[in-house]
């Protein structure tokens, strides 16, 4: 497995990541907008995008996502709770950050908690951690965690927005506490970090964990 962190994309420095799998085959955590940019990223290490899983449905996660399955023909994850956020546009909250023109697209799958995504060797455990939306998720894949919106380096994702449940996210945390080991987090903003770390110095995930 290869993994490759892309630059900060969209008002929001939003992180993206690309997984590939021996054959050649990758996978793309979240799509920020710029899909000229992912799709060069995949392109010139000679790699096939298969496959988008989302975090969840806000635009500065989907925004390239009609663009590269036109380019590509992947297919695209999501949860089904942030289903029509993607699908319609239904709180993907590119108005409210004053961000226009966002594609919606309307033939993803769909995930639920505990489900397996699977591309050659690669296997992505699904975790469904509402909060920051209701569809939010991480994925796991060995000791990696993509932890979207919902935990970050010594923060969480804000609650404030549309969809968004203070009351869930704690008990999203409580569940990212209880996994076993150290696990590698590399979140949707900012630095990456681990969940050790986290326990000892995250307030959040502390206050989650008592």
């Amino acid at each position: 497995m290869e993994l490759i962190k892309l630059d900060p994309l969209s008002v929001c420095d939003t992180n993206s990541y690309i997984v590939a799998a021996e054959s050649g085959s990758c996978v793309l955590i979240d799509a920020p907008a710029d899909a000229d940019y992912i799709y060069n990223e995949i392109t010139k290490r000679h790699l096939v995008l298969k496959k988008i899983l989302l975090t969840h449905g806000h635009f500065d996660h989907v925004g390239a996502v009609a663009d590269l399955v036109d380019k590509t023909g992947c297919e695209v994850y999501i949860h089904e709770a942030d289903y029509a956020k993607l699908a319609l546009g239904d709180e993907m909250l590119g108005e409210y950050f004053r961000v226009r023109g966002c594609r919606t697209y309307g033939m993803a799958e769909t995930v639920a908690d505990g489900d397996i995504i699977k591309l050659d060797e690669l296997e992505f455990d699904v975790v469904h951690t509402p909060g920051h939306t209701s569809g939010s998720v991480c994925y796991i894949i060995g000791d990696v965690m993509f932890s979207g919106d919902t935990l970050f380096c010594r923060s969480v994702g804000r609650t404030d927005l549309p969809d968004g449940d203070p009351k869930k996210l704690m008990q999203s945390l409580k569940v990212i506490w209880d996994l076993g080991g150290n696990l590698r987090i590399l979140p949707g903003h900012m630095d990456e970090t681990s969940l050790d770390a986290e326990r000892v110095c995250n307030i959040y995930l502390k206050q989650a964990g008592r």
